[in-house]
């Protein structure tokens, strides 16, 4: 590596991961995710089926929750920011993060069913501090996965090949949880989500969640130190948290970015759920046992060329082309799926989804109706399964560019900003659910057990396409206005890096700031390609 911390001849600037790095880290994403599936996905099904918690308020409460996240976001952010330790910047907020949110799950999914059903207000009060307390977690860790971007690497051709690592790394965690909780929830073994099933799934999830904070704390170590804190010097960590709002202000591609990762996670949330997933496969077609699982690993199946073709793209021509071009593949892709669904008749066959039969033994019984549904369904969940994520790495091309703009090194607000709106739009993505179905008569959550009730079809039709596509068109919107494109990234890290060699040789961040803007201005060596 050159005293410019160029790894290579003719790339001024760069900082380069190690193999294993790029392979570990995103785990931390899969240890988090873990809980995306167990508290997420069904923190609304066990507070109104296990607990007796109405369901409005256990739907509400996964929403409302959010609003603390408001207060606890930028603290925690703000904190990173000023953390440099023996341990460094993140690895603390990881391993906390890790501890607080495994203490909690169990206490709120084993014990909490233990309080007598007679002191129900004791109940809600110990979901909702417990949850709380798991929400502040979740943001210690999850954050980690934006912020440390930055030091991860700055090489555009490795930063989008963190959408790869990181979605192994989600079904490294989601992933299992996904496959092992229909299984369980089957009537033979642990039964339809009820205690036993959440009491199982709790340290299941809890060691799979260890083991990959564990390893991504690995994958971090070694770029977890000051030497690659953006421009060095003392001037860049003194950023107050009053001084956050007008970064934020200021940041115009962050907030652009914050809006196509809120449309990108809010389409995955709500047609991922598992109570429109019930709706659609069980109370719909009546073959949730038949198609859940399968299209559950027919959709993975399909995302695999996906992740290739948008890191592909990614390299050659920016992030923001690979996420602009395969989001709209999504969105074409259903409005098939939409029309599919509108024609969906309870009384014929032929327009019902049906993969095989086991009745007298395992037989096909696939029609047009269902080849059309798998080959839309598929290629459109492809398409966005990969793009979900490509926001992240993204996150530290915009602290690159706050670095650039003003010498500060934040990327732990920029990481927790991040994450704030991420956990919004997922949580939002619950209350959408819980209202949908309280508008048709439901007083409860549907499940695979739940059988039709008329208008059923049309919120699925309004949660599984018409919500995840115009979340879609608002990331289009937002992304054609989007400036970091693959050749101002260059401009930024030519300039961040020559800034950094003059702090190093005891110029002040201000002096480089003030006489560095342009590549132009540049020392020639950092010019060079």
């Amino acid at each position: 590596m050159s005293k410019h911390d160029s790894s290579a001849p003719g790339s001024p600037g760069i900082n380069r991961a190690k193999p294993y790095q790029l392979v570990l880290f995103p785990l931390n994403n899969g240890a988090t995710n873990v809980y995306y599936v167990l508290i997420l996905t069904y923190i609304a099904t066990f507070g109104n089926v296990v607990l007796g918690l109405a369901m409005v308020f256990a739907s509400f409460l996964v929403t409302g929750m959010r609003v603390f996240d408001a207060i606890t976001d930028p603290i925690i952010g703000a904190l990173m920011d000023r953390t440099n330790g023996r341990f460094g910047k993140f690895r603390p907020f990881m391993v906390i993060g890790c501890a607080i949110m495994a203490l909690s799950v169990t206490a709120l999914y084993v014990l909490t069913p233990y309080i007598p059903s007679e002191w129900m207000a004791l109940r809600y009060a110990a979901f909702v501090v417990l949850y709380a307390v798991w929400v502040i977690g979740y943001t210690f860790q999850t954050s980690v996965t934006r912020a440390a971007q930055a030091v991860l690497t700055n090489d555009p051709k490795q930063r989008p090949l963190f959408t790869i690592f990181n979605t192994v790394g989600s079904l490294a965690g989601m992933g299992v949880m996904q496959l092992i909780g229909p299984i369980l929830a089957r009537d033979d073994l642990l039964g339809d989500y009820n205690r036993s099933w959440f009491a199982v799934m709790t340290p299941i999830g809890i060691a799979t969640s260890v083991l990959l904070t564990i390893l991504a704390v690995i994958g971090i170590w070694e770029k977890d130190q000051p030497k690659y804190f953006g421009l060095g010097g003392e001037g860049q960590q003194r950023v107050r948290l009053s001084q956050y709002l007008a970064i934020i202000r200021a940041n115009k591609p962050l907030q652009r970015l914050m809006v196509a990762g809120g449309g990108c996670k809010l389409a995955l949330s709500i047609a991922t759920n598992l109570t429109v997933l019930s709706m659609l496969y069980a109370s719909m077609m009546g073959r949730y046992d038949s198609l859940y699982l399968p299209m559950m690993v027919w959709g993975y199946v399909c995302a695999v060329p996906f992740f290739l073709l948008t890191v592909r793209t990614a390299q050659k021509y920016g992030q923001r082309a690979s996420l602009m071009r395969y989001v709209s593949v999504a969105l074409a892709c259903y409005c098939v799926v939409l029309v599919l669904l509108i024609l969906w008749r309870p009384d014929n066959p032929a327009f019902q989804l049906n993969l095989y039969s086991t009745d007298g033994g395992f037989h096909l019984t696939v029609n047009l109706y269902t080849i059309l549904f798998m080959i839309f369904f598929g290629v459109g969940y492809g398409a966005y399964y990969a793009t979900a994520d490509m926001p992240i790495p993204m996150v530290a091309d915009c602290s690159d560019y706050e670095t650039y703009r003003t010498g500060s090194f934040v990327p732990g607000i920029m990481g927790t900003l991040f994450s704030l709106v991420d956990k919004l739009v997922s949580s939002l993505s619950a209350t959408v659910v819980g209202v949908a179905v309280s508008l048709i008569g439901l007083d409860t959550l549907p499940t695979k057990v739940t059988p039709y009730t008329e208008g059923m079809n049309w919120v699925v039709i309004i949660l599984f396409c018409i919500i995840p596509m115009i979340a879609w068109a608002v990331t289009l919107v937002a992304m054609r206005g989007y400036t970091l494109t693959g050749e101002r990234m260059r401009e930024i890290r030519i300039v961040n890096a020559a800034r950094k060699a003059a702090v190093a040789r005891g110029m002040t961040v201000e002096q480089a700031m003030e006489q560095m803007k342009t590549p132009e201005q540049v020392p020639p060596e950092f010019r060079e390609r």
